[in-house]
């Protein structure tokens, strides 16, 4: 099991055992954001696509969730 400082959380979490998102926001999540909060952001992330009717095969769309997970997952609590 990894352990990381979760900056969503800021405390030490459960990690993931390798980097599963893609380029350097994958690396920064992987370094950064725990199970846990990954958990919270994935139900986030379906109100926010349903919320907004957004398209997942439009690469407009796909941005615009990009960019809200990134403020999502390390705003500043």
């Amino acid at each position: 099991m990894k352990f990381i400082f979760c900056k969503y959380f800021k405390k030490k979490l459960e990690g993931f055992e390798k980097p599963f998102y893609p380029g350097e926001i994958g690396k920064k999540i992987y370094n950064n954001i725990s199970k846990k909060a990954w958990k919270i952001w994935i139900h986030e992330q379906t109100k926010f696509i349903n919320e907004n009717n957004l398209n997942m095969i439009n690469q407009k769309d796909n941005n615009k969730v990009e960019q809200y997970m990134i403020k999502f997952l390390f705003k500043k609590k």
